[in-house]
């Protein structure tokens, strides 16, 4: 199995000045898997593609946001890959990656931050890197396309966004509406989701849950799946068939973002943890609330291996 565990953040120093994220966007050229360097003019040495995070921006976005910036491509993230730590003049720097799988997209350098742009064999790539570290990601990236599990697609579990109190609603359950905070984490909700860009879009009929995920299913423009059966009625009535449905979305093997409620959460953990390698599984929330209003579970799941989920991430919400 691999291990696509990013860096025990323990293991660095607890300060951290500056944060960053970016990809490695890669592609399989005539049999070979290559890697797209750049190359910065002002600091004269070669890099993965990344940057600092903006004010309020989540690390996917930031690290989306930096390829799309430096070389003109727009991707969609897949496996975590190790965070790396170095010395700058500010104190310590942290930078997050992810792999990023390009197709037929051509990159193009901005002319600003960067001058040229270079595919490379991990081999090449190794060697023109000017940060050693940089080597670190690398490593890990070429060790899941080694085991087949480098190709991937998300499927996304949502919890709806915070929503108006039930003591204080008096009408049906299912009606209740999303609090101003939590039509705020439904656009959140709606930007994150964007780092992966999932196609498939499934949700609880109850209005809380679609109007946390409606922002994104408009955005590109998706029809949203409903499903009873992970309402929190039905769920508590019958477990098994809320099981039921989320083995049935995973078995669909494809890209899927499903929103639900936390009574119905620990159902869907129980189906991620019996898909999960032990030390993945570990991971998985395991105590009430599971997740926080608006936060996610993001799972990568291998192309070739379909019954193999090859990461986890937790990301929360926006809360004001």
């Amino acid at each position: 199995m691999t291990d696509l565990k990013t860096t025990d953040l323990t293991e660095a120093p607890a300060k951290i000045s500056v944060t960053a994220a970016g990809a490695l966007c890669w592609r399989v050229s005539q049999g070979r898997l290559e890697l797209l360097l750049i190359h910065r003019p002002r600091y004269k040495d070669w890099s993965w593609p990344k940057g600092k995070l903006d004010s309020g921006e989540t690390n996917p976005e930031c690290a989306v946001r930096e390829v799309e910036e430096e070389v003109g491509v727009r991707v969609k993230l897949g496996i975590p890959l190790p965070t790396i730590h170095y010395q700058v003049p500010s104190g310590l720097k942290e930078v997050l990656y992810w792999a990023a799988k390009l197709d037929k997209a051509t990159p193009k350098p901005d002319g600003k931050e960067v001058d040229k742009v270079r595919w490379s064999t991990p081999e090449e790539a190794a060697e023109l890197l000017s940060n050693p570290s940089d080597k670190e990601p690398l490593a890990a990236l070429v060790k899941a396309y080694e085991n087949g599990d480098l190709e991937t697609y998300p499927f996304i579990v949502v919890r709806h966004a915070k929503a108006k109190p039930r003591s204080s609603w008096t009408r049906a359950e299912g009606e209740r509406p999303l609090a101003a905070t939590g039509l705020r984490q439904a656009l959140a909700v709606c930007r994150l989701l964007a780092s992966w860009q999932p196609k498939r879009v499934v949700s609880s009929p109850w209005l809380r849950c679609m109007q946390t995920i409606t922002p994104y299913a408009n955005s590109q423009k998706s029809k949203i799946r409903t499903v009873e059966a992970i309402t929190e009625h039905s769920a508590h009535r019958n477990p098994q068939k809320a099981r039921s449905a989320i083995e049935y979305l995973l078995d669909k093997r494809k890209s899927t973002a499903v929103c639900t409620h936390r009574p119905v959460l620990p159902q869907v953990i129980k189906v991620l943890r019996d898909r999960l390698p032990e030390e993945l599984a570990e991971q998985l929330p395991s105590r009430d609330p599971y997740l926080k209003p608006g936060a996610m579970l993001v799972c990568q799941i291998s192309v070739k291996n379909p019954n193999r989920i090859v990461s986890l991430e937790h990301f929360d919400a926006y809360d004001d």
